[in-house]
């Protein structure tokens, strides 16, 4: 039976349906490219994504992301450069001698021919998802301001932060009238670029402005009721603005609040009946915590926190506010330049339309908030919940997602 031209019109790539609309992210795709069989294919590809082949300055930074993304998988995912978790494979020298990088998209789909992949053309799909990766790590416009927003976002928590002469740390807000006793408190400043990578290559959205973890801070408390009175410090403080949390990334591990809200509001009865004193109500406050402590539980928004991890998170965005230092100069230079006008080049100066450059510059950026007991934090620092098997489990996870249809089709 002879195949009607017209169902060539009618030819769905259902992979790309998935991407599209399904949820799926581009990475775990078994068709990443879709069907690019000429180097004009590879040209217009590029156009699409952002970037012109033809640009020498363009090409060239997308040569440095192809050989960046090489050395990239040695050191994390192949046993040369990672001995622990790394795969006993050895990149393809055709792969390695690539000199255009139009050849590499051609060999990540064969030439157009997805169904009939070599182990070769599997691993050029490799690099160009760490590739793809990087650049979006690099492309983030905000990370440029990243001092500024360190500095203002810090700025906040700081000012409330203090240390008596006996060196014990506390928080206490202006007037001076609530001070609550802290253990701790930490900031996370900046996240390493490889961990950047590392993250966008496990996470569906691979996206580098999805990233709220780059700055965050830590208040770890004596007693689980003081976590309560942090939060609440914060919010009445204007630390943070709770019209600014991220709904779907605040976590609670560390309390059943419905449960505590309703023995609370006894316990509040109770010491306005019978006149408790503070010492009194503190044991009561406690006890009913303990009774209101939260087990293991599983978390929805990051399968690579250990189960046994307690906190309160959230993540909440600030304004940040940017002054462009060029526009101060710029104008200085504009003002000597009204006092030299018979000057041609001053004349060009004072004539200078620079209504296109942002003079201020004002944008939210997200950051986190842990608070938790200092038991808590013992256990979440120590054996499985520590941080390095949290980076490890981010890792093998990275790999494997990357590694699967390679290791497949090697089976």
């Amino acid at each position: 039976m002879n195949r009607p031209d017209y169902l060539q019109n009618y030819h769905f790539l259902w992979e790309v349906f998935d991407v599209m609309v399904g949820g799926k992210s581009a990475l775990d795709a078994n068709s990443y490219l879709g069907q690019l069989e000429t180097k004009d294919d590879v040209v217009s590809f590029l156009s699409g994504y952002g970037f012109d082949y033809n640009d020498p300055v363009q090409n060239a930074e997308l040569f440095g992301n192809f050989q960046e993304a090489v050395q990239f998988i040695r050191r994390y995912f192949l046993k040369e450069g990672n001995e622990k978790e790394g795969l006993e494979l050895e990149i393809p020298k055709k792969i390695l001698v690539c000199s255009d990088i139009s050849d590499l998209f051609l060999m990540a789909t064969n030439n157009g021919n997805i169904n009939q992949l070599k182990a070769e053309n599997i691993w050029a799909g490799i690099i160009l998802k760490v590739m793809h990766t990087i650049l979006h790590a690099d492309k983030d416009l905000r990370y440029r301001y990243f001092s500024t927003i360190q500095f203002q976002i810090f700025d906040r928590f700081y000012k409330f932060i203090h240390r008596d002469q006996d060196d014990n740390l506390f928080l206490k807000n202006e007037s001076g009238d609530e001070l609550i006793p802290l253990v701790d408190f930490q900031t996370k400043a900046k996240k390493s670029r490889d961990s950047i990578i590392i993250k966008l290559l496990h996470k569906t959205e691979n996206v580098a402005e999805e990233l709220f973890d780059r700055i965050g801070v830590r208040f770890v408390t004596e007693n689980v009721v003081d976590t309560l009175r942090v939060m609440k410090f914060l919010y009445k403080n204007y630390v943070i603005s709770v019209h600014n949390i991220k709904p779907s990334r605040s976590q609670n591990s560390l309390l059943d609040l419905e449960k505590f809200k309703s023995e609370y509001f006894e316990l509040e009865k109770k010491t306005i009946k019978d006149n408790l004193l503070l010492e009194d109500f503190l044991k009561e406050i406690n006890d009913v915590v303990s009774s209101c402590r939260l087990g293991n539980i599983k978390r929805d928004h990051n399968e690579h926190t250990l189960s046994d991890y307690s906190s309160f998170h959230f993540t909440c965005r600030q304004l940040i506010k940017y002054k462009n230092p060029f526009m101060t100069e710029f104008n200085q230079i504009k003002r000597m330049a009204k006092e030299q006008q018979e000057n041609e080049i001053a004349k060009k100066i004072i004539d200078l339309d620079t209504s296109s450059i942002a003079k201020d510059i004002r944008f939210f950026y997200p950051f986190e908030v842990q608070v938790t007991d200092i038991k808590s934090h013992k256990r979440n620092t120590e054996g499985e919940a520590s941080h390095l098997e949290y980076k490890k489990k981010q890792l093998i996870s990275a790999r494997n997602r990357l590694f699967r249809p390679l290791l497949e089709f090697l089976q």
